[in-house]
């Protein structure tokens, strides 16, 4: 009995000593994968603001290339023709900008009247044929557009034969409503897929809520109005704060692929114009330059964006 009681003593001692990882370690370990990725791909490519800062030439190396300083900077705001280009490209950057925010309350109102479909093979259907054009390419994109709006597209040669018009309508070779026609677009391809996490912040919504409404009366749309669009306001302050930080970043690809020659007057966003700024004209090193001040204005956005939100709701991202 004595060896026993000594056996179980050793046991409980060795357990004692044994290693155990604190929670805080293991937490940091499963985030540290995607800690990695964020460093690779969103603060290792800063290592490219040193273009701005050099004669590049392609295909030098950058070792090879003259150190010009600030250089190009000045040439952005002392070049008269520079100055008036960015201000064209400036006015197509607020002007989809400022009308995808003031569009950014369909995904709320198209979730919450999706929600109230009882109906759930046909739920699922909407929400599925909504959701699809997210994952089409912007170039798949614009040979449905071509096909349907085109000289000799579906809607040109319906209305033809219609005899509603005998000429064709240059729907994409015009300069005419291009700000409307790309929000068109870009709300057909994002508006499902921006609705998903309004869905799931109504499905997080406490039901108690919706049974006691139900039981004082409280109709369909009283409970969507004061019960779902409140649930939804957190979510929809902290995306509108996310947009606005990023209002001179409208994308690339959608403007580079409905981009011509009829309509690059009012469809060169700020991206579009770097990129063929840096590649087109072989100006990489004035494109990086503008490319930084865009970065650090969407950052100073962010930060006065994020403190107005403290200050009026009391809630912000960081």
């Amino acid at each position: 009995m004595g060896n026993i009681g000594k056996s179980s003593t050793a046991v409980a001692v060795g357990q004692k000593k044994k290693f155990t990882i604190p929670v805080g370690a293991k937490l940091f370990l499963l985030v540290l994968p995607f800690l990695i990725l964020v460093f690779l791909f969103s603060y290792y490519p800063l290592n490219g603001w040193r273009y701005a800062f050099y004669d590049y030439r392609a295909p030098l190396k950058l070792s090879q290339c003259d150190y010009v300083g600030w250089k190009w900077f000045k040439y952005l705001f002392g070049n008269k023709m520079q100055i008036t280009q960015l201000l064209k490209v400036l006015r197509n950057t607020f002007a989809m900008s400022g009308l995808t925010i003031l569009t950014s309350f369909l995904p709320v109102i198209f979730a919450i009247f999706l929600n109230e479909i009882k109906c759930k093979w046909f739920k699922t259907l909407v929400q599925t044929l909504t959701t699809l054009p997210n994952f089409i390419s912007w170039v798949l994109v614009y040979s449905v557009a071509f096909a349907l709006f085109s000289d000799t597209g579906m809607v040109n040669t319906m209305l033809q034969n219609a005899g509603i018009t005998t000429n064709v309508v240059k729907f994409l070779d015009s300069d005419a409503h291009t700000w409307l026609w790309m929000l068109f677009w870009s709300t057909w391809k994002g508006l499902g897929w921006g609705s998903i996490m309004y869905l799931a912040a109504i499905a997080g919504t406490d039901q108690e809520l919706y049974e006691a409404a139900r039981v004082d009366g409280a109709g369909r749309f009283r409970l969507m109005r004061h019960i779902t669009l409140p649930s939804l306001m957190p979510t929809f302050f902290v995306l509108l704060m996310m947009s606005i930080a990023n209002f001179l970043t409208n994308g690339l690809d959608q403007y580079f692929v409905f981009s011509n020659s009829f309509n690059m007057e009012h469809i060169q966003v700020l991206d579009l114009y770097v990129y063929k700024l840096g590649l087109g004209s072989n100006g990489l090193s004035l494109a990086t330059a503008i490319g930084m001040l865009k970065s650090l204005i969407s950052v100073i956005l962010f930060c006065v964006v994020n403190f107005v939100s403290k200050r009026t709701r009391g809630e912000s991202i960081m």
